[in-house]
């Protein structure tokens, strides 16, 4: 069986009208021609289908894009569905269930949501006449995510999501796990993401695959498995000025009995669209990729983590304080961000990075 990954899809203003009119080769450029050499193409849809205006509260942009979205990127080769994110929900029950019906519709199906946070967590499969594969489909906790009595996407919960990666692993040959979390914009994982991701290969997963930090991070085989702490975006095109947003990569996973191979695609953003690197480009991007894995093997790995921290050490300090809900004159804000800091696992990474107990140093 041969399945390939791609991360974080939002058709945006400048891709949007393109993916409607199934102008494959503008949005698309030349991915393509990895698409069809694949039996499924698993993406991330990171936003809303719908024309429900009405957005969630919360801080950071809410996404959506035309429902006809859905109709294209099954047209252009996508077969499965990942929907454990943290926007599919920015237009509340309205929007995320426009969503579903949108990709039913089209008969496309998807994972990693539910009724409730029980719901949420049903095990997603797909084989051939002899090799079953398990996707585990989470995210991290930043509004989407489904409660008791709410629907939403599957909430990363560290012994349930364990367990159900065990689960998944007694009843097929091999499973994926697609996570969604990561502290956004670094290349490299926290400690604690690290070890979560370890701990899931030694459950049961094959692969593991970080999404959500809209940069190409590291690779490492662990014990057997394979772990992508970070793809960056499959198609997610933005005026940025951040190049790290504007490169990623497509995973291919290969299975053959027991052995499981990784390739790796490099792919970067155009003004309206995305297309395969050739040359210096791939160059480029493929020799800093496997610098920092390199850099997990060696121990170099957290001096980046550690320097990315301190780098956005000032607006962490700064969203904390007092000064923050009083230069927005509500209140409310200054409260809702410390909760949301809280809530979040990536954004908690850094604040424990930031804020260290005296533990950490006693020696005495």
């Amino acid at each position: 069986m041969k399945l390939l990954f791609g991360a974080d899809l939002v058709p945006t203003k400048f891709t949007e009208q393109s993916i409607v009119n199934k102008d494959h080769k503008t949005a698309w450029g030349d991915i393509q021609s990895v698409v069809k050499k694949y039996d499924r193409f698993v993406v991330n849809l990171e936003c809303a289908l719908t024309k429900h205006d009405k957005s969630i509260k919360k801080f950071g942009p809410a996404l959506k894009a035309d429902p006809l979205c859905a109709d294209s990127i099954k047209d252009f080769g996508v077969t499965d569905v990942m929907l454990a994110n943290n926007h599919v929900f920015d237009f509340g029950i309205k929007g995320f269930v426009d969503t579903m019906e949108n990709l039913d519709r089209v008969g496309l199906p998807y994972t990693g949501v539910g009724e409730n946070d029980t719901d949420s967590r049903k095990i997603y499969y797909v084989e051939d006449n002899s090799i079953k594969v398990a996707i585990v489909n989470v995210c991290e906790h930043e509004y989407s995510y489904a409660l008791p009595n709410r629907m939403g996407t599957n909430p990363y919960v560290p012994f349930e999501t364990m367990r159900d990666i065990k689960t998944a692993k007694e009843n097929a040959d091999h499973v994926i796990v697609v996570y969604h979390g990561g502290k956004e914009h670094c290349r490299y994982p926290s400690p604690r993401l690290m070890e979560h991701m370890r701990e899931m290969v030694r459950s049961g997963a094959s692969v593991v695959l970080t999404q959500h930090s809209h940069c190409i991070g590291c690779y490492e085989e662990f014990e057997g498995g394979h772990i992508v702490y970070g793809q960056g975006n499959l198609n997610f095109v933005h005026d940025t000025k951040l190049e790290t947003w504007k490169t990623s990569l497509m995973v291919g996973v290969e299975i053959v009995g027991p052995d499981v191979k990784l390739n790796f695609y490099p792919i970067y953003q155009k003004a309206d669209g995305m297309d395969l690197a050739t040359g210096d480009l791939e160059k480029e991007i493929m020799d800093g990729f496997y610098a920092r894995n390199e850099e997990l093997k060696n121990g170099e790995w957290l001096k980046g983590w550690d320097k990315f921290v301190k780098d956005n050490e000032g607006m962490y300090r700064y969203m904390l304080s007092p000064e923050y809900a009083i230069d927005f004159k509500n209140e409310e804000q200054g409260e809702q961000v410390k909760a949301h800091f809280l809530d979040c696992e990536a954004h908690l990474d850094v604040i424990k990075h930031l804020f260290r107990s005296w533990n950490l140093d006693n020696e005495i």
